[in-house]
């Protein structure tokens, strides 16, 4: 059964499904850099941020001296881009929020901090692999084959992807030579902090340890991006290794 999502300012949604269509909704009647004016939004966004600060007891509060303003900006990650909501405080500092993560009222599982914390560390090694790799395989019109189904594509059209193993299993394995299979230790992860949209290791031997076992370790292959994902699942295991090289 669909649980309901009830906010301070009355407005109620029979799921969280319902209440993220809503949230995302008002997210893409803005663009980037605009302030959130309409008042139903504000008025919203407020009820939302409260639920956030009543859920999520064990990170600062979003907040803090009260709120001033809502704005739409670009969070920045490792590799990636992607609009989300921003709050001006009464002492004049700013905060992102997850507005996933208030609708749900749960924080994020910690195995999930520190794959995101993973995936940070070897995001510019992917993407550097992957220029390299047309640069060096690419046909006259820069399309290399997709490595299921043999379809030529270009850089736009591919999608880097764990065969051997996939990402998840390598975090696992990573996290069990270390002891860590059950419990990240604390100091591991960084604290949340304002305007930290990513999790990072808090030891860059940490960061540099991980990105040292996936060179070893991760078998890359490049497939269309259009490619169903249980396909590649099935064909997880190349014949050969494949000439997408992690190192420079």
């Amino acid at each position: 059964m669909a649980k309901a999502v009830k906010l301070s300012n009355g407005r109620e949604f029979l799921s969280q499904k319902a209440a993220t269509v809503h949230f995302r909704g008002i997210l893409h009647a803005y663009a980037d850099g605009d302030e959130i004016i309409d008042a139903a939004h504000h008025s919203g966004l407020v009820a939302l941020l409260e639920r956030y600060d009543d859920a999520i007891t064990d990170t600062p509060s979003k907040i803090g001296t009260g709120i001033v303003r809502f704005e739409r900006r670009l969070n920045f990650g490792a590799g990636f881009a992607t609009p989300g909501f921003w709050v001006e405080r009464a002492d004049g500092s700013w905060t992102d929020f997850s507005f996933p993560t208030a609708i749900s009222a749960k924080p994020k599982p910690q195995s999930q901090e520190f794959a995101d914390a993973c995936r940070g560390v070897v995001a510019s090694d992917l993407r550097a692999a992957k220029l390299r790799h047309f640069k060096s395989h690419g046909d006259a019109q820069g399309r290399v084959p997709c490595d299921i189904t043999g379809q030529l594509i270009t850089i736009d059209e591919a999608h880097l992807d764990h065969a051997h193993w996939p990402f998840g299993t390598l975090i696992a394995m990573f996290r069990e030579a270390r002891g860590w299979h059950e419990v990240i230790p604390t100091g591991i992860l960084t604290a949340p902090q304002n305007q930290q949209t990513t999790t990072t290791f808090a030891d860059p031997a940490i960061a540099s340890a991980f990105k040292a076992f996936h060179h070893r370790t991760a078998t890359i292959r490049v497939i269309s991006a259009k490619v169903n994902l249980s396909m590649a699942s099935q064909q997880r295991k190349p014949k050969i290794k494949l000439p997408v090289n992690l190192e420079p």
